[in-house]
């Protein structure tokens, strides 16, 4: 995208596997993992202040409300198209150093460029992680609209397409050997403190929400953040139980 440097963008349909393979890159490469799903709350805040519509109906409806609206609805009060904006904006506004990567369903090809990376897995592979997943009937019907939103939009601009998890890396190949990665154990555990961090606030950020109250807190999947590149460990701990000091999954009982 014009004016954002030193990003890997990495798009796709929801239950297509892009936050684990980002995930997993961020730890192995020593790149900023950015989360759209983390900053969900964040640009809603954003739409509302702005008098948004749609974002203004989804937080006058209850949950209940709201995943019974018409597909149309739904689908506006998704907010798909309008976070694409808040996301360049936010990524123009973090270091060009190290490599981001950007992952979510709102990266899209007119927002990410021709260089962005599509993950699109079989539609019978995807039917199966989303079936998987026990989804609300409304949601489900939101994830196949966003589905096929993203595939006909994705299809028309001819972008970089694969099929499989293991594939991105490979697509990304000449990024990663360029660089720059984080250079240390010190700065890849601040990388690993950034993305823990977004999480938090998501949390946060959702359960300020009045329609929220009530709604019992799930535990977050944390990244461990000793910042070796081998390690994959995760820490599933309650937001408000998130340490000060580095989360380190071999300390944590």
């Amino acid at each position: 995208m014009i004016g954002v440097v030193n990003v890997l963008w990495l798009g796709g349909p929801p239950g297509a596997g892009k936050t684990t393979v980002a995930r997993l890159l961020a730890r192995r490469y020593g790149l900023r993992w950015y989360s759209c799903d983390a900053h969900t709350w964040a640009h809603r805040d954003r739409a509302i202040a702005a008098g948004h519509p749609a974002a203004l109906r989804f937080e006058a409806l209850s949950p209940a409300q709201r995943w019974s609206r018409p597909p149309a609805e739904l689908l506006a009060m998704s907010l798909h198209r309008e976070r694409g904006p808040m996301i360049a904006d936010d990524v123009r506004a973090l270091p060009p150093s190290p490599l981001t990567i950007v992952e979510g369903t709102p990266v899209t090809p007119a927002i990410a460029g021709p260089h962005a990376v599509f993950l699109l897995p079989p539609t019978s592979e995807l039917s199966a992680r989303l079936a998987a997943r026990s989804l609300r009937a409304g949601t489900r019907v939101l994830y196949d609209l966003l589905t096929q939103s993203i595939v006909d939009e994705v299809r028309a601009s001819g972008a970089r397409v694969v099929s499989s998890s293991e594939s991105v890396e490979a697509c990304f190949a000449a990024e990663l050997a360029a660089g720059p990665v984080a250079s240390g154990v010190s700065e890849r555990r601040a990388l690993l403190r950034y993305s823990n961090r977004a999480l938090v606030e998501q949390h946060r950020a959702f359960f300020a929400r009045p329609w929220a109250r009530g709604i019992t807190p799930s535990p977050a999947e944390f990244d461990c953040e000793c910042g070796d590149s081998r390690c994959t460990a995760t820490v599933s701990l309650p937001v408000a139980e998130f340490p000060t000091e580095p989360l380190l999954a071999h300390l944590i009982g």
